[in-house]
């Protein structure tokens, strides 16, 4: 059950994600598809009486329990973001929005980070939510899986910084050849006389 509960979540928030989206520039009716938008979190929070219920009812906390957590914290630390870009580039396609930022070089190196600190956000919300787990269960019940989730919690925050590590390393390059800063095409370098 919690596992299609995960995954109805899932699905449901793409699904008010683009009726959200879909009043806001389609409609023209930008108040309603905000307030779709605003009952994303609900999603969560049902997830979460959910799977306390099951655990309150003796279900034994397992590996579904631990991917509640994470996809809990995925949704809090990602889900307002997700949210944003994907507006974003709805708003440049039918609404005359401006162009999505490309980054490049030290640009996108930041904006990697910046991603790297959502995903540690995830790992604590998951973590706690994991935590606050094995304590209601207690010591009568096996936690082995929740504290495993949290060692996956970790390495997940552990990859994405070596990740993001390699873009600051090997920065990508912009193929049209201007400067992240401006977007403008470098200027030639000029001689001086001496």
């Amino acid at each position: 059950m919690i596992v299609a509960l995960i995954i109805a979540c899932e699905v449901g928030f793409w699904v008010l994600l683009a009726l959200g989206l879909a009043l806001r520039y389609l409609a023209k009716m930008p108040r309603t598809g905000a307030a779709v938008l605003l009952m994303e979190p609900l999603l969560e929070l049902i997830l979460l009486i959910v799977t306390a219920i099951d655990l309150k009812n003796g279900a034994p906390a397992d590996w579904k329990h631990g991917l509640a957590a994470v996809y809990i914290g995925f949704t809090v630390a990602y889900g307002h973001y997700t949210i944003k870009w994907v507006d974003g580039h709805v708003a440049y396609r039918f609404a005359g929005g401006p162009r999505p930022v490309k980054r490049y070089g030290l640009d996108y190196a930041k904006h990697e980070g910046k991603l790297l600190l959502r995903t540690v956000l995830m790992a604590v919300v998951a973590c706690g939510l994991l935590q606050a787990a094995i304590v209601y269960v207690g010591d009568g019940g096996d936690t082995t899986s929740l504290h495993e989730w949290q060692g996956t919690s970790l390495k997940i925050v552990s990859i994405h910084a070596v990740i993001a590590l390699t873009y600051l390393i090997w920065q990508k390059k912009d193929p049209r050849g201007r400067t992240e800063v401006t977007g403008e095409a470098p200027r030639p370098q000029q001689k001086t006389l001496r």
